[in-house]
C-alpha cells in the first residue's frame, strides 16, 4: 500500500461534523466514508477515557493480532451495524451496496502477515470499504482522498499524525448554545455540565495539536459555514488539497443532494444560519447562563463573543 491520503473530520457532538462530512461527499477527487468512521477499539484506554466512547478514539492494537483479529477489533459500529443487522440500523433506507464478505477478504490482502502495523490496518478499512462500495458513484484511483468523520478524533491527532504524516484533520466548533439544544434531542443526552466539561477538552485539547501541527490540524467554526459555504469550502477544500467544486456547496449522500433533512446522518436537521441561532431560543434562560459562564474562555478565544446572536449571551454571563 502506498500513495494513501486521508482526511479526518473532527468535531464535538452536535457540533456539524456530520453536516460537514456530508458537503464533501459529491467530490470527484474524494471518497467520502457512508457513516461514521469509528476507528476506536475496547482495548484502547487512556486518562481521557472517561471523557469519551472508545469507538471515537484512535486504536491501539495488541501485538501478534491476524488480519481477521484486527478487523474485528476495530469497532466501526454505524457501517457493521447496518452490514450485519440492516433492519437494526438507523440508515437502514440507504442505497449502499456493499457485501461485508467482500470488504474483509479485501482488508486481509491488503494487511498480509503479522507483524501488522496500526497505520496499515486503518489505510486497509478505507480503502477496503471502497473496493467493496459496488454502487459508489465513481471508482478508486490514484491520489483521491479517502475522508472519515469521527467525532472526537482530533484529540488524538498526534498519534494520528505519527502513523500518517500528510493526514487533514479538520475540526469544527461550534457555539455551545446551538450544540447543546441539538445534542438534548438524543434519547440519552448528556447532563449539561458534563457537557460543557467535555466542550471545554475537546476543543482546546485540538488547538493545542492545531498548533503543534500545524499543516496537518485545523479548526474551523461551524458558523462561518453556514454563514458564506463558499468561502468555508474553498478554504477546506484548499487545507484539504483539493480543488474546489460546487458540489461541496451542498450535503449529499453518494453524489445526490440531500434537500431534506441531514438526518439520520446527523442530529443538526438543517446547515443554515437562521436554524443555528433559531435553536438557542429553545434553551431557558437557567442554561443560557450556565453555557455562557462554562464556556466563556474558549468561546472568546473563537470569536463567539462577537458574532451577533451570540455576544449578548455573553456579555449577560
Amino acid at each position: 500500500m502506498s500513495d494513501f491520503r486521508l482526511a479526518m473530520i473532527s468535531a464535538g457532538f452536535e457540533h456539524g461534523g456530520n453536516v460537514t462530512h456530508r458537503h464533501l461527499d459529491g467530490h470527484p477527487d474524494l471518497l467520502v466514508y457512508p457513516f461514521e468512521s469509528q476507528l476506536g477499539n475496547r482495548t484502547f484506554n487512556d486518562f481521557l477515557a472517561s471523557v469519551e466512547r472508545v469507538q471515537y478514539r484512535y486504536p491501539e492494537f495488541p501485538e501478534g493480532l491476524t488480519a481477521l483479529e484486527l478487523y474485528e477489533q476495530i469497532i466501526d459500529e454505524e457501517l457493521k451495524t447496518f452490514l450485519r443487522k440492516r433492519n437494526g440500523s438507523k440508515f437502514r433506507d440507504a442505497d449502499c451496496a456493499l457485501d461485508e464478505k467482500v470488504r474483509i477478504a479485501e482488508f486481509v490482502r491488503l494487511v498480509g502477515e503479522p507483524p501488522i502495523f496500526r497505520r496499515q490496518a486503518i489505510e486497509a478499512l478505507f480503502r477496503s470499504t471502497f473496493a467493496a462500495w459496488s454502487n459508489y458513484y465513481t471508482r478508486p484511483r490514484p491520489g483521491m482522498v479517502h475522508v472519515g468523520y469521527s467525532p472526537t478524533i482530533g484529540i488524538d491527532a498526534d498519534r494520528m499524525v505519527r502513523d500518517f504524516p500528510n493526514v487533514r484533520i479538520l475540526h469544527v466548533v461550534r457555539n455551545p448554545f446551538s450544540a447543546y439544544r441539538d445534542t438534548k434531542r438524543r434519547p440519552f443526552p448528556l447532563p449539561l455540565s458534563r457537557y460543557l466539561i467535555t466542550w471545554n477538552i475537546y476543543h482546546s485539547t485540538v488547538e493545542m495539536f492545531a498548533k503543534m501541527h500545524p499543516a496537518n490540524v485545523r479548526i474551523v467554526r461551524y458558523e462561518d459555514l453556514v454563514e458564506d459555504k463558499r468561502k468555508f469550502m474553498t478554504e477546506a477544500a484548499g487545507f484539504i488539497g483539493i480543488p474546489f467544486l460546487d458540489t461541496l456547496l451542498y450535503p449529499s449522500w453518494n453524489g445526490v443532494e440531500i434537500k431534506e433533512s441531514i438526518a439520520p446522518w446527523g442530529t443538526v436537521l438543517r446547515s443554515t444560519k437562521d436554524y443555528n441561532q433559531a435553536v438557542i431560543s429553545e434553551l431557558s434562560d437557567d442554561e443560557r447562563r450556565q453555557i455562557a459562564q462554562g464556556t466563556a474562555a474558549l468561546a472568546r478565544h473563537f470569536g463567539y463573543d462577537r458574532i451577533d446572536y451570540l455576544s449578548k449571551l455573553y456579555r449577560a454571563e
